[in-house]
């Protein structure tokens, strides 16, 4: 590949990703921190729901919101011999719903879903964030998002979902996998949710 080609990669992701940020809903994000700083007054937990990059982001967000919002949190991607026994006896579909239910997820708590599609039946497309998600709302849980493209069934059943702009199809996945970790850190180091200083901040 010419070195014309390769900056040309550079420069368009880096344009992208500023126009991105640009059209970020701000409403939306606004709304996740008021949901979150609710649930951590009422002492709900919070469930991160991902698949592949965005289980790796919702592995990643337990971390933060545990740590430094003092925010209970779990996924169930955390843990591997359970999430494969589910699969394995139950079905795809059923595995997130199937621990859900076992962690009791009640109106207390939130699900928060990472992902770049949020969710389509229809086409198959993580239908177990859909079953996911079913449960959340029949159990009355709140329910955030992240997510990309259209939102799919995430972005229609969410509290409050933050779409990330797919400004260029062939980047769809890149770009939303980035900003779910860019809009989560975002969430966590806000002043209305930080309870414990993140250790490079607080070193002098």
């Amino acid at each position: 590949m010419a070195a014309a080609e390769l900056d040309q990669h550079v420069e368009s992701y880096l344009h992208e990703a500023g126009l991105i940020c640009s059209q970020l809903s701000q409403s939306q994000i606004r709304a996740i921190i008021e949901g979150l700083v609710r649930l951590r007054e009422a002492g709900g937990r919070l469930f991160f729901l991902g698949v592949g990059g965005s289980a790796a982001n919702a592995s990643h967000a337990v971390n933060d919101f545990r740590k430094i919002a003092q925010i209970e949190s779990y996924a169930p991607t955390d843990n591997v011999a359970e999430l494969t026994a589910r699969i394995n006896d139950d079905g795809w579909n059923r595995s997130y719903a199937g621990w859900l239910g076992v962690s009791k997820l009640s109106s207390r708590d939130a699900v928060f879903v990472l992902s770049v599609g949020g969710g389509d039946e229809r086409r198959g497309v993580s239908a177990n964030l859909v079953e996911a998600l079913r449960l959340a709302r029949e159990r009355g849980a709140a329910i955030y998002g992240i997510v990309g493209r259209d939102g799919g069934y995430t972005a229609q059943v969410a509290d409050a979902c933050v779409v990330v702009p797919p400004l260029n199809p062939a980047m769809i996945t890149p770009h939303t996998e980035a900003f779910q970790a860019v809009i989560c850190h975002l969430i966590v180091s806000h002043p209305a949710l930080v309870m414990n200083p993140m250790k490079w901040e607080s070193v002098r």
